[in-house]
């Protein structure tokens, strides 16, 4: 019961003061729960994000899923996705029963502005991790895939929708012919 609490209060404060999407939380995530809890492995994180971001919907529920399932099973999904999701719930209920006001208030609108360029540089942070850790393990196919991904998506404008799609069918066909051998 007491990792429970643990695991609705980290999810909660998480979601609470996470703004600009779902990677943002990713690395306050792994700050949570792979380097002050020790629940989960760097590894086993860094698997969790790709999946929970290949999933539909957010990732930072999808992420919360994984961890809260990795945790405590069925029961830590339900504690997880529930203190994800209030969060956004009382500040979105808040923010349309106020919505004229804040729609025209300059200090509003400054502060919302000054939280996108932070929440660029917090995205930008994870991108670098990320590629640290991809170019670390010296994993070829890793490197293709992140170097492709990159150039179909950025710079070929690629829908996400047939990358991913892509990338499933380039993993499947690589274990099958690992399986045959």
């Amino acid at each position: 019961m007491k990792k429970l609490w643990i695991l609705f209060v980290s999810s909660f404060r998480l979601s609470l003061f996470t703004f600009g999407g779902g990677y943002v939380i990713v690395p306050l995530l792994r700050k949570r729960f792979v380097e002050n809890l020790g629940w989960i492995e760097e590894d086993e994180m860094m698997n969790l994000i790709a999946i929970a971001q290949s999933s539909p919907g957010s990732l930072a529920v999808n992420a919360t899923i994984l961890i809260g399932y990795k945790v405590s099973g069925v029961m830590g999904v339900l504690v997880s996705v529930l203190a994800t999701v209030l969060p956004p719930l009382i500040i979105l209920s808040i923010i349309s029963f106020f919505y004229q006001a804040f729609k025209k208030n300059i200090y509003i609108n400054a502060a919302l502005l000054a939280m996108s360029a932070g929440v660029a540089a917090i995205v930008i942070d994870v991108v670098i991790k990320m590629f640290k850790a991809v170019m670390a393990d010296r994993n070829k196919d890793s490197i293709y895939i992140m170097i492709s991904v990159f150039l179909l998506g950025y710079i070929f404008n690629v829908n996400i929708l047939y990358i991913v799609l892509s990338v499933i069918a380039y993993a499947v066909l690589k274990y099958r012919m690992k399986v045959k051998s």
